[in-house]
């Protein structure tokens, strides 16, 4: 069984390689080039000087996947609205990894008081991360055609949204 914690320094080149496979092999991701170990620490810090969750995933001591949370775009009327990614290594996809990461994430943003969690998926025809989001209650919210070009064709990106907390039934603050 997976044991989910913070992520930590020592967790970044474990993370890089992680997503460096998802980047050089599938369209999670839009990017083209895998950014080096270095651009994902900084990445990372980002993430935790906001406050918001970086977790990983261990089967025996060994980082198999991991999810963070962050903001949804800049601008401060989007200030309760987080944005989720989880990756996970490709030889510990489809044992539950993710969804135990997504659980844990969305319990983590909801104690903080956010209130909307967007899921912003590569390929329309990314099933798993689809079904994931689906089954934790996220919402088709759209899709944009086309708007990525990599491996040679063009690639939709899927709007998922879930409600988190009270959602929008109260103002940020109340």
């Amino acid at each position: 069984m997976p044991t989910l914690r913070p992520s930590t320094d020592a967790d970044v080149p474990a993370i890089a390689a992680i997503y460096a496979h998802h980047v050089r092999t599938g369209l999670a991701s839009f990017e083209i080039v895998p950014p080096t170990t270095e651009e994902i620490a900084r990445r990372r810090l980002e993430v935790l000087k906001r406050g918001l969750p970086f977790l990983v995933a261990e089967v025996a001591r060994t980082v198999v996947g991991y999810a963070y949370a962050s903001p949804y775009r800049p601008r401060p009327a989007y200030r309760s609205t987080v944005e989720d990614s989880i990756y996970i290594h490709p030889d510990h996809a489809r044992k539950g990894i993710g969804r135990l990461l997504l659980q844990e994430l969305i319990a983590l943003c909801e104690a903080q008081g956010y209130r909307q969690m967007v899921a912003v998926i590569g390929d329309s025809g990314n099933a798993p991360s689809i079904g994931l989001h689906q089954s934790f209650g996220f919402e088709h919210a759209g899709t944009l055609r086309s708007v990525g070009f990599k491996f040679n064709r063009w690639v939709d990106t899927v709007l998922m949204q879930r409600r988190l907390g009270a959602g929008d039934t109260t103002s940020p603050e109340g």
